[in-house]
């Protein structure tokens, strides 16, 4: 799957990350329970140059770390220095969402 970060004061980045990363994180991502939760702004698009740029770099491992309020996750990248990310609550939600929705598209290698 290919995922796109937009960052406060810097460049969006895009990554591939890879189903069994995806699945992961729909069994360890913590589901909203507020009703009240705003939904954040639109996320940058993602386009053709994105899909088709040799530098995307592809992620090998996720570390996630709850804080108050958001998660932190630290992609290990295969050619590019790791990636950490920091999600406020809605943040993680809409991507929990996006992933579930594209998650019967993609093969769980290990589903048992």
């Amino acid at each position: 799957m290919l995922v796109k970060f937009s960052n406060q004061g810097s460049s969006d980045v895009c990554v591939f990350v890879p189903a069994s990363i995806v699945f992961w994180l729909l069994k360890h991502l913590p589901i909203n329970q507020d009703p009240a939760l705003q939904a954040p702004p639109a996320g940058p698009q993602i386009t053709q140059m994105d899909w088709d740029s040799p530098n995307v770099p592809r992620a090998s491992t996720v570390n996630c770390k709850v804080l108050p309020g958001k998660i932190s996750m630290t992609f290990n990248l295969d050619r590019k220095p790791d990636l950490t990310v920091v999600l406020d609550r809605g943040n993680v939600e809409l991507m929990r969402q996006i992933m579930l929705a594209y998650a019967k598209d993609l093969i769980d290698l290990e589903a048992q």
